[in-house]
């Protein structure tokens, strides 16, 4: 069990216990995640320094996967799949809606990030970014 791990049982265990809620987001938000890339028809990721994520369509949502270890993401693709590592910041920073987040598949500890809490998450850190420069 990680520490984002813990943070997440908390936070299932009181939704609405600010503190459960400050852990869990404030350890996202500093992690590193693993996220799977585009690999092509021929089983070679993207062309030469490109870097296509993976996105999946579930549900007509499209999700972004995310995983907090290595072993997670070779577990749930069964297989050495090809990857960047990006801190969960820059995910807040820079994805968009109607993009989704799916946390650690497979595990049992899965959470879906929404639109909305990931266009606060980017809030969050525009309001920490402008009072650090």
């Amino acid at each position: 069990m990680t520490e984002l791990d813990q943070a997440l049982e908390n936070l299932r265990r009181d939704m609405y216990d600010a503190t459960s809620q400050s852990k869990f987001y404030d350890l996202f938000l500093n992690a590193t995640f693993f996220v799977p890339t585009f690999v092509d028809g021929s089983g070679e990721p993207a062309g030469e320094g490109e870097v296509i994520p993976l996105v999946i369509e579930a549900e007509g949502n499209d999700y972004l996967m995310l995983f907090d270890t290595k072993e997670r993401l070779v577990s749930w693709a069964q297989t050495d799949a090809p990857c960047v590592e990006v801190p969960g910041h820059v995910l807040a920073a820079t994805t968009m809606p109607p993009l989704h987040w799916a946390l650690n598949v497979g595990t049992e500890y899965t959470k879906s990030f929404l639109p909305d809490e990931i266009a606060w998450l980017r809030e969050v850190v525009e309001r920490c970014n402008e009072a650090a420069g």
